[in-house]
């Protein structure tokens, strides 16, 4: 019986017992494909990507064998899982580790990188950045020497987020060892980087995949099965960038499914028979990744032909795909119920941007109706409805990451969200009444911000209070995103690679590759110095917040209780008694009406009678006493029901 809480989390131990593969694979068809994870993703969740390219060429060539490896896996359970999960966390951290190896003259520099980040994590302080490496590599050999790469004929590695100098070191280790092999990378972390200086940079990289892998890896594949003893040079395939040719990115276009109905269900057994072979006190019960769209709607709903700025104006997640796809709520509700079922776990992560509400109607009321106590994470957008939020709720998401940013309307607009500050606050309160875990953000630092975006910050955070408090993030430039593309609308004055990478790879290969992350020259000090407060208060903020929740208290900060023909508002404080108030009458209604945002018209017209002046002075009272919030003439009331509050 797997165990749902022994997990091993200690630092790095040198008695660990090295993982390979559990069983070692072996090929009995006449053509072998390996699909290999390496790290830093997730450790708790099977590699949505291998698996669903495992699934696609399984369902092409169901007489080929097929193994995908989860490699990060191997790795986390070796230096133990607290450790992986923070350098997991940050990109620069994940990054320095494989970097070492791949260029030992920059472990020096890699180091310093490394430390930099890691004075920031608690887990990390103390940990010897060389010593890691050695381990590092130690794990990755052992995990590598377990195949028998020289028995197949096409090894695929995914490379998405902190995955890029693992999975080029991965690509290394497989040539030297089998160099008749053929490697091919893909992955959104290689949006950009495509094309031929990566091939000049690393000759063991034989095909890169541009976009979506399953019909490029399918075109690959069927190829080298057709030729495997002629040994013909692979004709061009669209989507791929090939080492024996020059191809610039125009001459490589995007090959992928035009309609996600056609996919079947990713394939994660192999995650899972790798985690039964863990030690029982290292094993868990992990998240199982669906996806059921690709691309951003929001992305594709703001395009317009006069516009160049598409989506939020910071994201540069969807250059891997072109458009928008999803699949029919039935076939991504019976995906669920097979995957949970097969596997025997309740935690379903939706790897989604953001799911539609068109699509999540159907969707959260087949999985109720399933009768199984599931645990959802999804992202949502801020102007998601209430009614919707509660379906949601009742088919199990219990952990949500909602598309908030900012709160200051006029900075929303900037960074093209298509929602309001209050949308943002009335959202928050919802997930609070619901039960929902928010983990969302508030960038700060986005260029161009001025003191009045700052100020209305603040001065909508003190209304935030009874809410579970957001993360600040630091605005990042990525190549791609609209910021990138018209950086002087953003008072941007110059784009180029980040210098970091310069710490973690060699001077050519840093300048000239078109990297992700990107630096820039514009007004970061004094960005920096205008969003401190802001800063401050959300740290305060935090405290305060787990302060009221410490202990045995589960009460909301703010809540109501309706008599009826009146209402009872409480508001709890740290370190003080608390606050009563009680509304009766009109004042009741008005209140209660106000749940979601209303304008000082639209209250007028539902009260009839009352006049604009003594409407006002009540909003307003309601608004110093904390009780609602306003932007302009827009109003929301901030408790939430105790009848209600799951």
């Amino acid at each position: 019986m797997q165990s749902g809480t022994n997990i091993r989390i200690e630092p790095i131990n040198t008695q660990t017992v090295w993982l390979c593969y559990p069983v070692k694979p072996e090929i009995h068809a006449p053509f072998g494909v390996v699909l290999i994870s390496a790290p830093w993703p997730l450790y708790n969740r099977p590699s949505v990507q291998i698996g669903a390219l495992k699934s696609c060429l399984t369902s092409c060539f169901p007489d080929i064998s097929i193994y995908t490896h989860h490699a990060y896996l191997q790795v986390a359970e070796s230096i133990g899982y607290l450790v992986y999960q923070a350098i997991s966390e940050r990109t620069w951290l994940a990054e320095a580790v494989y970097a070492a190896l791949l260029f030992p003259e920059k472990k020096t520099a890699a180091d310093r990188l490394f430390q930099r980040y890691a004075s920031k994590k608690t887990v990390l302080k103390k940990i010897n950045f060389f010593k890691l490496v050695e381990d590092i590599r130690t794990i990755t050999e052992k995990i590598l020497s377990g195949i028998s790469f020289q028995e197949f004929h096409l090894a695929g590695i995914s490379v998405c987020l902190c995955q890029l100098s693992a999975s080029l070191y991965f690509a290394r280790c497989i040539k030297r060892q089998a160099p008749k092999i053929q490697v091919v990378l893909g992955g959104s972390s290689l949006s950009g980087l495509c094309g031929t200086p990566l091939f000049r940079f690393f000759p063991e990289i034989d095909f890169l995949v541009h976009g979506e892998g399953e019909l490029p890896l399918t075109h690959i594949v069927e190829h080298l099965i057709q030729n495997k003893e002629r040994h013909q040079p692979v004709p061009p395939i669209k989507g791929v960038f090939q080492r024996e040719m020059f191809q610039s990115t125009e001459d490589v276009t995007f090959d992928q499914i035009p309609n996600l109905r056609s996919l079947s269900s990713p394939d994660y057994d192999d995650y899972f028979a790798l985690l039964k072979a863990l030690p029982p006190e290292n094993r868990f019960f992990p998240t199982l990744p669906v996806e059921a769209s690709r691309g951003c709607w929001w992305h594709r709903k703001t395009i317009s032909p006069r516009s160049r700025r598409q989506g939020c104006a910071f994201c540069n997640l969807n250059l891997q795909w072109r458009g928008y796809r999803c699949k029919d709520p039935g076939q991504a509700a019976k995906e669920v119920d097979h995957l949970t079922r097969k596997h025997r776990v309740l935690s379903v992560a939706f790897t989604d941007n953001i799911i539609p509400p068109k699509l999540s109607e159907s969707l959260f009321e087949e999985l109720a109706a399933h009768g199984k106590d599931y645990h959802f994470f999804c992202e949502l957008r801020a102007d998601t409805p209430k009614d919707l939020l509660e379906r949601m709720q009742r088919a199990g998401v219990k952990e949500v990451q909602i598309g908030i940013e900012a709160l200051s309307t006029p900075l929303l607009n900037r960074l093209n969200k298509g929602t309001c500050a209050l949308q943002n606050l009335e959202i928050m309160k919802h997930c609070e009444k619901l039960g929902m875990i928010s983990i969302s953000n508030l960038i700060l630092y986005f260029p161009g911000s001025d003191a009045a975006d700052v100020a209305e910050t603040l001065r909508l955070l003190d209304f935030a209070k009874p809410f579970r408090p957001l993360r600040t993030v630091s605005f990042w430039l990525g190549r791609g995103s609209p910021v990138w593309e018209d950086p002087a609308s953003f008072g941007i004055h110059g784009a180029y690679n980040h210098p970091d990478y310069q710490r973690l790879f060699p001077k050519a290969m840093a300048k000239e590759l078109p990297w992700m992350v990107q630096a820039y020259r514009g007004d970061r000090t004094h960005q920096k110095r205008l969003w401190r407060p802001v800063k401050e208060s959300v740290k305060k903020w935090k405290k305060e917040y787990e302060r009221l929740y410490e202990g045995s208290e589960k009460d909301p900060i703010l809540s109501f209780s309706d008599g009826g023909e009146f209402l009872i508002i409480r508001q709890r404080r740290p370190g003080a008694s608390p606050l009563n108030h009680r509304l009766e009458g009109r004042s009741r209604e008005i209140y209660l009406y106000c749940d979601s945002v209303r304008s000082i018209q639209e209250i007028l017209i539902q009260f009839k009678g009352l006049s604009k002046e003594k409407v006002a002075r009540f909003l307003e009272l309601m608004v110093g006493k904390r009780l609602m919030a306003n932007e302009g003439s827009r109003y929301l009331s901030l408790a939430i029901s105790e009848r209600f509050r799951c």
